[in-house]
């Protein structure tokens, strides 16, 4: 009986000392920086950047934008500086090099690291969040500040050209 009472007492440690598997259900994603573009003239009207290439500074053309024809990009920002500078280049025809117009996209903003939980880790959003462009293409653009970006779900920029 004794044994059978130790035994009993063993199995049950055993099955409360387990701890349950942590699973990151809630998908944490740091926001990118959503980007559309409209047409100056109409402005509700969505217009195609052709053959559209983005890099930030410094770095190689972001994969899946390189010479592509696009209504909206999304781009991500670094979470480890408080500002990122990207260039959008666009060209009336494939190859044709006369026709490049390069566009210089500057964001500052405040990095805020957001504990999500234990197996999910931290996401960034991005608080105060300005914008700045040197307007070679781009003919206007909204907002210039936006309070935070913490989600994707929609256009942070309209972009018009």
């Amino acid at each position: 009986m004794k044994r059978v009472t130790v035994l009993l007492m063993l199995c049950i440690a055993f099955f409360y000392s387990c701890e349950k598997d942590d699973f990151c259900t809630k998908n944490p994603v740091t926001p990118m920086l959503v980007l559309r573009f409209y047409d100056t003239d109409a402005r509700n009207t969505l217009k195609n950047a052709k053959y559209l290439s983005v890099w930030a500074d410094g770095k190689d053309t972001l994969s899946g934008y390189q010479s592509v024809t696009k209504d909206s990009i999304a781009i991500p920002l670094n979470s480890l500086a408080s500002e990122t500078i990207y260039h959008f280049k666009i060209n009336t025809l494939e190859g044709d090099i006369a026709n490049n117009l390069i566009e210089t996209f500057t964001i500052q903003y405040t990095p805020e690291h957001e504990f999500v939980s234990r197996s999910c880790g931290y996401r960034i959003i991005f608080n105060e969040v300005t914008f700045n462009t040197d307007n070679t293409w781009v003919q206007d653009f909204t907002p210039f500040t936006l309070t935070t970006i913490d989600n994707q779900t929609a256009a942070h920029v309209k972009i018009y050209h």
